[in-house]
């Protein structure tokens, strides 16, 4: 399917594995990161997909770079049909109080504010190409669910879930898609690191691993499941759920009989 996509936050995580399962379908791809450049071990694993992606920098949290990303995607590819505001940051595994205003901004401004900026710049761009679609990324508070040390990043999330309702209905009759991308739990540096990169207290919590193992997944299984769900949608304001509560109620009564180890 020859369609073209931007992914912010996509060196690593769900991120990198959508660009990867949205080569593999024949999608053109604009990764992006905050670096200025890949790695090596990011450049090995592209290798194959060579003259079907590209590398952009890009800051969400500052709205000129955002538009740089749309700007450069669309000259390379022409048009830019699905716009994912994947990039997402965490905080310290802290109480409210002790964290530290560098965090508190940091996470408002990634997972708020760089999502909104990406989205105003996407549909503004895709009213004027009169087609496109734009997904963001659910994550732990998009259901009002809280957990105590994650409400800063819970409130973002709560958030966005509430921004792109309201952006599904402000481009209801646009003939612009607008979705929201529910990941469940995965094994990814949310939860094995903290924001400087040491291991995450999460590590040590026996309670949160036995639950872990139980609904956790790798990401690579989740965008195998959302990315053919996303080319082949034609619904605004869809919301594409991977750890639905069915499925949330057949792994626990499975969980005696299927030991399930991801962490």
């Amino acid at each position: 399917m020859n369609k073209n996509i931007v992914i912010t936050g996509s060196t690593k995580g769900i991120g990198l594995e959508m660009a990867k399962k949205f080569l593999e379908a024949g999608c053109k791809v604009t990764i992006s990161g905050r670096k200025n450049f890949m790695n090596d071990e990011l450049l090995q694993i592209l290798n194959k997909y060579k003259d079907k992606y590209i590398y952009v920098q890009c800051d969400v949290k500052e709205k000129e770079n955002l538009q740089r990303l749309w700007d450069v995607s669309q000259k390379k590819w022409s048009t830019v049909d699905i716009w994912i505001n994947n990039a997402g940051v965490n905080v310290p595994y802290k109480n409210i109080w002790e964290t530290e205003m560098c965090y508190t901004e940091n996470v408002i401004n990634t997972n708020i504010l760089g999502m909104i900026y990406g989205s105003q710049i996407a549909a503004e761009n895709m009213l004027k190409q009169k087609k496109g679609a734009i997904y963001s990324m659910e994550g732990l508070g998009s259901n009002n669910m809280w957990q105590i040390k994650t409400i800063l990043y819970g409130t973002t999330k709560c958030a966005l879930t509430y921004f792109m309702i309201g952006l599904a209905k402000e481009l209801k009759e646009s003939g612009i898609i607008v979705g929201r991308l529910s990941p469940g739990m995965m094994l990814t540096d949310f939860i094995t690191k903290d924001p400087e990169g040491e291991t995450s207290e999460h590590l040590d919590n026996n309670s949160f691993k036995k639950i872990f193992n139980i609904l956790g997944d790798k990401p690579e299984r989740v965008a195998e499941f959302l990315v053919p769900r996303i080319l082949n949608n034609s619904k605004n304001g869809i919301r594409i759920a991977w750890l639905t509560n069915t499925k949330i109620a057949l792994r626990f009564i499975s969980a005696p009989f299927n030991k399930r180890k991801i962490i």
